[in-house]
């Protein structure tokens, strides 16, 4: 399964060819089914109408972009040339951070116009109502509108709050040449932490891992940016693992001190650490500044940056921007994560099967009167090698190069020790 977009707008095409393919509401239901009976696969499929674009968003086969782009072209009335020449196609990740930033208003001729948002929305009620709006194309317009309300919440309504995040990472770009191969800790999981995971994750790290007293919350934003979460009291003997530390909670006395930063230091052979304390107050012990080796910053020192930095409206689209690549992101990682449903489907139905059978076996055991511990036990040898009867198989045929990569599965899959 794939994204892919199609589409013209008031950057790419004069207003003349615009008005050709402008839909009105009452015609998207019609237009929609027309364009699906058009291609043998029927993908899922939506239009996006306004005055300063046009664009079919799909989730299907990336072969079936000519054929729309002609059926377009021909509804319009001019060649597939002369809307070739005006259009843009863009697949998966390039067409997911579009529809975010069409969403955001990014992409509109008045920047940051609200307008687009209720736009998109009715164009998603029309898909549906269509019967042409599916799980994939529904998960990408309903994180395009949560993408969008966070960018319109956090850079107007708390600019304050995203600058600070920004300057965190502005700061962490001065200390380490390459935020990509760095592993990032915050501590909390609140609004402030989120704001700075967001800006961090768009720089793509090499790990983040989220510390907080409430596991369930932690995971949650954990499995928005594809990190780990661990709890509050493991993390003096993890802290050395982390490049940059990220603290806001909202304890009344410090949870990092100084002697488990000092313990981290040497673990880390006095490799350098960034530390954040966005609490107040703090999180992180004012000792710790002293360490040679650590740069720490509070909220107080990133003010400061914030306020020499002077946000103007380049710096509110940035923000932006890095709510949007985080975005993007997360929704690939959903898709990747597609893949696999069917196999899990197979696994589950295979198990199911095999448990369905040693119980049956189970229960005529028991009906003639057997002994409950004889059949429990023959119950679970049952299903025990039912479960290892392929992997036995597979260690016993083919050559030798095959029964080594079998090995080497069944040791993955099999044998490994819990954490």
């Amino acid at each position: 399964m794939a994204v892919w977009a199609l589409g013209i707008n008031h950057t790419t095409a004069p207003l003349d060819l615009r008005g050709r393919f402008a839909y009105a509401v009452d015609q998207i239901e019609p237009t929609l089914k027309s364009l699906r009976e058009s291609l043998s696969r029927r993908p899922e499929a939506a239009i996006l109408s306004t005055c300063n674009r046009t664009e079919i968003y799909c989730a299907g086969d990336h072969g079936d972009m000519d054929h729309t782009l002609n059926w377009l072209a021909h509804s319009g009335g001019v060649s597939p040339a002369v809307l070739r020449s005006h259009a843009y196609a863009l697949h998966d990740g390039l067409a997911a951070r579009h529809a975010f930033r069409v969403a955001s208003g990014l992409d509109s001729m008045v920047l940051g116009e609200p307008q687009i948002l209720g736009q998109m929305k009715d164009a998603v009620r029309a898909a549906d109502q269509a019967g042409a709006l599916g799980t994939t194309l529904n998960q990408l317009f309903q994180r395009s509108f949560a993408v969008a309300k966070e960018v319109r919440s956090s850079t107007e309504i708390g600019a304050h709050s995203i600058s600070m995040a920004a300057a965190a990472v502005r700061l962490a770009g001065q200390l380490f040449e390459d935020l990509g191969k760095i592993r990032v800790l915050f501590v909390g999981a609140g609004e402030m932490i989120e704001l700075a995971a967001t800006h961090f994750a768009a720089r793509n790290p090499k790990g983040i891992a989220i510390a907080n007293r409430t596991l369930e919350r932690g995971e949650r934003l954990a499995s928005r940016f594809g990190g780990e979460v661990m709890r509050l009291a493991d993390l003096p003997n993890r802290l050395h693992e982390f490049d940059a530390v990220v603290s806001c909670t909202a304890s009344t006395l410090p949870i990092i001190g100084l002697g488990a930063v000092e313990r981290a230091l040497k673990a880390r052979k006095h490799r350098p650490m960034f530390m954040v304390d966005l609490a107040v107050p703090r999180d992180i012990e004012p000792e710790v500044k002293a360490l040679e080796d650590v740069y720490l910053y509070t909220v107080d020192d990133l003010a400061g940056v914030v306020h020499t930095g002077q946000a103007n409206r380049q710096a509110a689209v940035a923000q932006a921007e890095a709510i949007i690549d985080a975005g993007v992101q997360s929704f690939l990682h959903w898709m990747d994560q597609r893949g696999s449903v069917p196999l899990i489907l197979q696994l589950n139905a295979q198990a199911d099967e095999w448990r369905a059978l040693e119980l049956a076996r189970a229960r005529k055991m028991l009906a003639k009167g057997e002994n409950i511990d004889e059949v429990l036990e023959a119950l679970s040898k049952g299903l025990t090698q039912k479960m290892l009867h392929g992997a036995m198989a597979e260690l016993h045929a083919g050559d030798t190069a095959a029964r080594e990569r079998a090995s080497t599965a069944i040791q993955h899959f099999f044998l490994r020790k819990e954490r």
